[in-house]
């Protein structure tokens, strides 16, 4: 069974998602390279900084350190996380994508991840509860409740999925939806 860790695995791109979900089971947020300091990233990244913690895991290259650095001047307590340029190359090409499950958590153990052992709040119940799913306006109130969250907008599930990723309290939840409600 893989370990469940609390905190939001930080990667560079798409291959490297895969990479860390073949070895642990964690939310990973994907930056996309440098794009990172020209997109939102920074502002979901704080949300589940603040509530979950970061381990920022990059590439071990020069662009992955300039990444790390970005990140580190956004989220200094954010753990770090580093495979070996040797785990990390196959066929002259560098990467997390290309590091061993066992690299990879290696890695992670090294970076002191915190093990998750909560459950999840959110459930259909609730979201039907509160008219985010099902509902001619529940796109409307889903996009609304995202955005005074700060998690975005998400179908149905993936919104679920957010609310229950980033560590979003049942209080701060009920909370959020009262104020959108008021408008």
């Amino acid at each position: 069974m893989k370990k469940k860790i609390k905190e939001v695995i930080v990667v560079e791109g798409k291959d490297d998602i895969s990479a860390v979900k073949n070895a642990v089971d964690a939310e990973v947020f994907q930056v996309n390279g440098h794009a990172v300091r020209k997109n939102k990233s920074i502002e979901i990244l704080k949300l589940a900084y603040e509530n979950k913690g970061l381990i920022i895991l990059t590439d071990p290259d020069y662009a992955g350190e300039e990444i790390r650095k970005y990140l580190c001047k956004y989220f200094p307590n954010a753990k770090n996380a580093y495979i070996s340029r040797i785990s990390g190359t196959k066929d002259g090409d560098i990467g997390v994508e290309n590091a061993s499950p066992k690299d990879i958590i290696t890695a992670l153990e090294k970076a002191r991840f915190s093990l998750d052992h909560s459950e999840n709040i959110f459930d259909l119940d609730l979201m039907l509860d509160y008219d985010l799913i099902g509902k001619d306006n529940s796109a409307d109130l889903r996009s609304l409740l995202g955005a005074e969250l700060g998690i975005g907008y998400s179908n149905g599930k993936q919104f679920m999925a957010k609310l229950n990723r980033y560590g979003i309290s049942l209080e701060e939840f009920k909370k959020a939806y009262e104020k959108i409600n008021k408008r």
